[in-house]
């Protein structure tokens, strides 16, 4: 362990990072100046002035996108604040340019108002093509999100949110083929309600799942607690997208009958016990970070169908990587202003069709996250979808 953190540190020490931004035109000569910068420059300026759309032609904006945090919620490290968040967003630059080739600047504020952060992004807007927020608490990163879809022209993306949603669906989709389930036919439990579990119950629904249960700190969600809640489990409840039983008290109770438990809260809140009371063939995705809430190997022994989780040391690994690249490839060829629900379902089904059926086992429901196909087959199901549109 201690050499793996050297080697680490070393990566990151050695390079000053992992980004660099450097000029991608020759600056050799006195006749490459004059282009490069003035007099030149007055060229593509005047034609920006005349259509700011120009700028995605002529500037850096046309191939970049802005991934913004706080630093608030930064992977299983917490609160870490601006600078201690800086290398998860450059490593998730480069991980977005090695597999899109689209490049992204990470940007780390120095404030967690969320007014503050939105009037922030909407001041930056000029210079990029989208924005992806990455590692902001819930519920402050749905309000942000949902206020600049509303109040910017450029598409933005909460990767915590709709990149695990994205990888849950297409996760789903193909293990209701191995257990011979209808999508109208399951009831699901999500357990944890911020972020990523609203996300995921929201385009649940979408797809057509009709019993959805949530489960959160305080317990099984009930309408009789509605005021208890926060704004994110209101509108779920609000927009009638979630089932309700009122019998139940706890989440064994909860998962008695059940079909999928989705849980992105806590490790080892799921009992093998509770498996038992779940109806045959069970499918578990377990992806709180880094511990689950059950070990694959635990619920096998319990009865589980399939079993995902978000680690790669275990089978089925639902990663955010396989959506990312191609979504913001297709959002900025499409040059789409919001990311609606049907480029995510779209997205969705691209990745679950990358596994063809003779390769689709318990322990295979997902492509491999290094399958160059699978970001060219999203791009396309997003540019069909905008063409339908």
């Amino acid at each position: 362990m201690t050499d793996f953190k050297e080697k680490v540190l070393d990566l990151h020490k050695r390079n000053t990072g992992k980004l660099d931004i450097l000029p991608n035109v020759s600056l050799a000569s006195q006749d490459d100046l004059s282009m490069a910068y003035t007099p030149g420059v007055a060229l593509p300026c005047l034609e920006i002035k005349k259509d700011i759309n120009k700028a995605y032609e002529y500037t850096i904006k046309g191939k970049t996108v802005a991934i913004v945090t706080d630093g608030s919620a930064v992977l299983g490290l917490g609160n870490i604040g601006p600078e201690a968040s800086l290398p998860v967003m450059e490593g998730k630059a480069a991980l977005l340019h090695q597999f899109s080739g689209i490049q992204a600047y990470p940007i780390a504020l120095k404030t967690q108002d969320p007014d503050t952060i939105i009037q922030t992004i909407k001041l930056l807007e000029p210079n990029f093509s989208a924005i992806m927020l990455e590692d902001i608490s819930a519920p402050n990163c749905v309000y942000i999100e949902s206020r600049l879809q509303k109040e910017i022209d450029i598409p933005v993306f909460h990767d915590d949110q709709h990149g695990t949603a994205i990888v849950v669906l297409a996760a789903l989709i193909n293990s209701l083929k191995i257990v011979d389930k209808k999508i109208e036919d399951i009831k699901v439990v999500v357990t944890g309600l911020g972020a990523a579990g609203s996300a995921i119950i929201k385009l649940l629904h979408k797809l057509g799942v009709k019993h959805i249960y949530g489960y959160d700190l305080m317990g099984v969600v009930k309408k009789s607690n509605y005021n208890n809640y926060n704004f994110v489990i209101k509108q779920l409840i609000d927009d009638s997208i979630l089932s309700y039983d009122d019998v139940s008290n706890d989440l064994e109770e909860l998962l008695h009958k059940k079909d999928v438990f989705i849980g992105v809260s806590a490790k080892d809140i799921l009992k093998p016990s509770m498996i038992q009371h779940m109806n045959d063939d069970p499918i578990v995705f377990a992806m709180a970070n880094p511990d689950p809430e059950i070990l694959p190997d635990l619920a096998k022994k319990a009865g589980v169908k399939i079993i995902g989780t978000g680690r790669s040391d275990f089978p089925n690994q639902i990663n955010n990587v396989l959506v990312f690249p191609g979504l913001m490839k297709g959002v900025l060829k499409s040059k789409v202003k919001t990311i609606h629900d049907d480029i995510k379902i779209a997205a969705a089904k691209a990745i679950a069709q990358m596994v063809p059926s003779e390769s689709l086992s318990e322990e295979n429901i997902l492509p491999n996250i290094f399958n160059k196909a699978v970001v060219k087959e999203i791009e396309n199901a997003i540019l069909s979808t905008i063409k339908k549109d």
